[in-house]
């Protein structure tokens, strides 16, 4: 199915940009323009990925290759020819691999912005814990200061709650709801985080390489260990957590662009 996108640059390469779990191609909006600025060859596609922001709802059953299908039929629709370079942050790069996987002649690189192509311990999944919130507030409420009151009420701090409040839309009687099915992205979350991708690291020609937070746990040094011997580099920056595009802008975008694997951010 085609998925809600906008582009950023006027370049011939074509770079898809994949955000994470709950949120929406926006979230990677600054990170795109940014490297637009220094990189006139690239042309940059953002997408909603399947049941997340305007795009159409998941499928039941769905499962990582199902998004990664409409990622492929999304970009071609846009009019990005060629190989693609896939970059994604947390699930997106997760369905960043699960796509190279399924069509390995559609995508030149991966880049994955903390995340590893290791299953997903439930004790380990920050989503997880925010999705449980995010399915015990009510389905609408009068306004959005109500719904953020709500969420606060359960321990999510200002900054989250504002940025899972773009999910909202108004309703016709006018008030707020959850513009997606909370109930199909928890369905979707149990199933792909147990998937294994560490083949997409292992077939010929992979190029996969990885960014990770210094502060955050998705990519553990066990899994540093054998990315890199499996050939996919991995550069680290210290002071960042899991949203690396937020905690260090600068640092990531020269790593990104240049493949400078000796940061200190």
């Amino acid at each position: 199915m085609i998925l809600e996108s906008f582009q950023v640059g006027e370049g011939q390469r074509p770079t898809v940009l994949l955000h994470g779990f709950l949120g929406t191609g926006r979230n990677l909006r600054s990170l795109a323009t940014a490297w637009s600025e220094v990189d006139k060859s690239r042309r940059f596609l953002l997408v909603d990925l399947t049941g997340h922001g305007t795009s159409p709802r998941l499928p039941p059953g769905a499962m990582l290759s199902t998004v990664a299908g409409d990622v492929l039929e999304t970009a071609r629709a846009a009019g990005l020819h060629g190989p693609l370079d896939l970059v994604g942050h947390s699930l997106g790069g997760r369905v960043s691999l699960a796509t190279s996987l399924r069509s390995p002649a559609d995508v030149a690189s991966v880049t994955l912005l903390d995340i590893s192509p290791n299953p997903i311990p439930s004790s380990l999944s920050e989503s997880g814990k925010v999705l449980e919130i995010l399915r015990a507030v009510p389905p609408s409420a009068p306004d959005r200061r109500t719904m953020r009151a709500e969420l606060m009420g359960r321990g999510l701090s200002g900054p989250l709650s504002d940025w899972l409040l773009m999910n909202l839309e108004s309703a016709p009687d006018g008030t707020v709801r959850w513009r997606f099915d909370r109930e199909s992205l928890a369905e979707f979350h149990g199933r792909v985080n147990g998937e294994d991708l560490w083949a997409a690291l292992a077939r010929p020609g992979a190029k996969v390489r990885c960014i990770r937070g210094g502060r955050a746990h998705y990519v553990s040094d066990s899994d540093l260990a054998r990315m890199e011997a499996l050939g996919c580099s991995v550069a680290t920056l210290p002071n960042a957590g899991h949203f690396v595009h937020v905690d260090a802008p600068d640092a990531l975008l020269a790593v990104a662009h240049l493949g400078n694997l000796n940061m200190e951010a």
